[in-house]
């Protein structure tokens, strides 16, 4: 696999040059912060006032999104993912989130112009035709329709010019911030600085388009054995760091769940978990970014995937311990869950309560097996187990980030496809297939 694991190497990318870049970090932190103050204003006052008429606020969502355009790619990003929470935010608030999938405005024509003449400089143009209104805008690049020199039809994404600055500046704002956070008493054993170059050193990597051309490769590899998925193949030689091509994909529509049968529903709720279980359980594989923007589903049940710039390969063992916590919260066995947690953990409090810790999570475990699927909420799970972490002084992989953030995302959209979708037991058979799991203490 091409894919390398995100490390502490993003931290030092990322921070290389940074003397030469502090004017520019330091205006980039004055702006976000007067544009932060300017929304906080609008908010405090509009929910206020309708808190004095006794009505709801019903701009929340229309604000909130455009305060996260105003702010950068880094924050659409937050936006994009919190829009799929149907289960968790108002439906008006994740319908005005949604929108952030097109939302950003295209860069013109002069500037896009410019950075393809470049990508391509010392070829011939590699298109006969080439659409300059994008048929997708993204907050990281733009998507164009082009023919190549052989006929192809296919899609072009090109890099906005500029973002990478705009978003290594976001990336030492808060590389400082968590700095700061671990000099904070309660926080001074957690690992936050290791935590957000893991984290952050990923979403800096969705700038790298050639890794996103070995991603998309890798991904279609491993899942070639389902029929009813489709991931568009790159052409490598048309692809840089700034420029991706890939062949077209014909007939996307933007389905709401309510347009599709039910039976369609049910069908692709199925189809989107064994393909997100088959990337986490058997090939360590992460997407962080299945959004709507990203994952397409059709009216006969068949799935679409057209984006893998955050896509994250897990080291073997944190793919391993991950797929043993889950085979046992399935399986209702607390104290194998609890001693997985504590194995697997990046670094321990002074004075831990371990045994606290075994009790308490077992008890959470206990609750959460075999209730009702449409009782089980992943994110309300997920904010229990870390605050027992963080209570006990339990300290996870920071690699244990991803596949939860991936399953977080992905349950919004399976939810609002079938909410009685059980999702501990549609992993049981991909679990099965995979190496048997762990499944007793010692």
């Amino acid at each position: 696999m091409a894919i390398a694991s995100v490390g502490v190497t993003g931290l030092a990318k990322a921070s290389a040059g940074f003397l030469t870049e502090l004017p520019g970090t330091v205006i980039r932190a004055a702006r976000v912060a007067s544009v932060s103050l300017g929304y906080a204003v609008v908010f405090g006052a509009a929910t206020l006032g309708a808190r004095l008429r006794r009505r709801r606020w019903a701009g929340e969502g229309e604000h909130l999104a455009s305060l996260f355009i105003s702010l950068g790619p880094s924050y659409i990003k937050i936006g994009q993912l919190l829009s799929t929470r149907r289960d968790l935010l108002p439906e008006r608030v994740c319908t005005a989130l949604g929108r952030l999938t097109d939302a950003p405005p295209p860069p013109r024509r002069a500037r896009l112009e410019g950075l393809l003449r470049r990508a391509y400089r010392g070829q011939e143009w590699p298109f006969v035709e080439f659409d300059w209104t994008p048929v997708a805008t993204g907050s990281i690049a733009t998507i164009h329709r082009a023919v190549t020199r052989d006929g192809q039809q296919v899609a072009v994404k090109v890099r906005r010019p500029g973002i990478d600055r705009v978003m290594r500046r976001d990336y030492q704002l808060t590389a400082a911030a968590m700095s700061a956070a671990e000099r904070l008493p309660w926080l001074r054993s957690m690992p936050m600085k290791l935590m957000h170059a893991q984290v952050g050193g990923a979403i800096l990597r969705q700038l790298d388009l050639m890794a996103e051309c070995q991603a998309l490769d890798d991904l279609r590899a491993n899942l070639t054995e389902f029929s009813w998925i489709r991931i568009p193949a790159p052409l490598p030689e048309l692809c840089s760091e700034d420029v991706l091509v890939m062949e077209y994909v014909e007939g996307l529509v933007r389905a709401a769940p309510e347009s599709l049968s039910e039976n369609v529903r049910n069908v692709a709720a199925r189809r989107v978990m064994l393909t997100v279980y088959e990337m986490l359980f058997v090939d360590g594989l992460v997407h962080c970014d299945l959004h709507p923007g990203n994952l397409y589903i059709n009216d006969d049940g068949s799935v679409v995937i057209l984006d893998a710039g955050f896509l994250i390969q897990l080291p073997e063992p944190v793919r391993a311990s991950f797929s043993d916590f889950f085979i046992n919260l399935a399986m209702g066995n607390g104290p194998l869950c609890a001693e997985i947690i504590i194995e697997s953990a990046a670094g321990t409090a002074d004075g831990c309560d371990l045994s606290g810790f075994r009790a308490d999570l077992t008890e959470l475990v206990r609750e959460a097996t075999g209730v009702r699927s449409i009782e089980f909420n992943l994110a309300t799970f997920a904010g229990r187990l870390f605050n027992l972490q963080r209570r006990f002084g339990i300290y996870p992989a920071p690699e244990f980030a991803f596949p939860l953030l991936s399953l977080l995302v992905v349950e919004g959209i399976v939810q609002s496809l079938d909410p009685k979708l059980d999702f501990q037991a549609e992993a049981m058979p991909v679990l099965r297939r995979r190496n048997m799991p762990r499944t007793s203490v010692g």
